[in-house]
């Protein structure tokens, strides 16, 4: 009887474990190419928050407040209560038969809206009543987180409906008229609120993510700012509780249908780059007027408190009440 041929088995399990060793491998490669993009994920969701929480979480106490008395005038303060349960701190400067109703917004940490009390006095002698509002985490307003205008357009909404609700302002015009952040909340305010007119906005940034990225831009790498940029949307909205993605002013600005707007830049602005006017332009209505003043001046004028003292600035925002509100002929 013949014996059965030997088999080697060798080859066969070197191959075998030279196979397993090769998949070990590729599953090493899998797993820490995952990990780094977890990695990677995590840090570039971490710098937005890094940049934004030191600027919004706090409340702002004002340095240097006005009254309406420093500007030979008189107002009314009174508070309302926002849809989320904030009290907004208010000033209400009347004038008979108002033609309009100009509501007030300033900026992310400076000055205080009562700043603003230079342009009430220079309303009111022109037939327009102004209501100045602190937005939420700012003066005498609750709240200890700024929302970089993504739910301060509630604030304004509370206001405009106190206004609806007053028998000296029954079919008055409402106009939004905001400066930097307060820009950029009146613009969204805008959107969000089919109540108001018209609007002004005075340095307004085209949406968070995109003075986020030009904000980084500046100080890192510009291609590292145009990755992290999509995660500040994500930031925020995390942040906020809110959809980043549909709240921006570039998105807002689009839902003006015919109602008259004023968007004012100056060309060198450092703070918010002259490119973000832009870029709201780009998504404006074609019949929205700009005013454009060259240099650095994100307040726009030098005489911000005493707006009369530049006749230019003043007649800018005079001529375009009067051409759009009128009152009643």
């Amino acid at each position: 009887m013949r014996s059965l041929p030997k088999i080697d088995f060798r080859p066969s399990l070197m191959h075998y474990r030279a196979a397993m060793k090769k998949s070990r491998k590729k599953k090493i490669i899998l797993w820490a190419g995952a990990g780094i993009i977890v990695l990677l994920f995590a840090l570039f969701t971490y710098i937005p928050f890094a940049v934004m929480n030191p600027m919004v979480d706090r409340h702002i106490d004002f340095d240097e407040v006005w009254s309406a008395a420093d500007f030979g005038i008189a107002a009314e303060p009174f508070f309302v209560t926002t849809e989320d349960g904030l009290r907004i701190a208010a000033h209400e400067v009347r004038t008979d038969d108002p033609k309009a109703v100009i509501v007030c917004l300033s900026g992310i940490h400076n000055p205080s809206v009562t700043a603003f009390f230079g342009h009430a006095r220079l309303f009111k002698e022109h037939g327009y009543a102004t209501v100045l509002f602190e937005m939420r985490a700012h003066g005498a307003s609750a709240g200890d987180v700024i929302c970089l205008g993504y739910k301060e357009y509630r604030d304004t909404r509370a206001v405009v409906k106190w206004i609806k609700s007053q028998s000296a302002y029954k079919d008055v015009p409402i106009v939004v008229f905001g400066l930097s952040m307060g820009g950029a909340s009146a613009i969204n305010s805008s959107g969000e609120i089919p109540e108001i007119d018209g609007l002004i906005s005075l340095s307004a940034y085209s949406s968070w993510q995109d003075v986020f990225e030009e904000g980084m831009a500046a100080q890192a790498p510009a291609l590292l700012a145009k990755i992290v940029k999509p995660f500040s949307i994500l930031a925020a909205s995390i942040k906020f509780g809110v959809n980043g993605w549909r709240i921006s002013p570039k998105n807002e600005i689009a839902k003006l249908g015919k109602r008259p707007a004023l968007l004012m830049h100056s060309r060198g602005d450092s703070q918010v780059l002259f490119a973000n006017l832009e870029r709201l332009r780009q998504r404006a209505p074609g019949h929205v007027e700009t005013f454009v003043r060259e240099g650095d001046r994100h307040f726009l004028t030098d005489s911000f408190a005493e707006p009369e003292k530049d006749a230019e600035y003043s007649q800018a925002l005079l001529n375009f009440l009067a051409t759009h509100f009128p009152g009643n002929k």
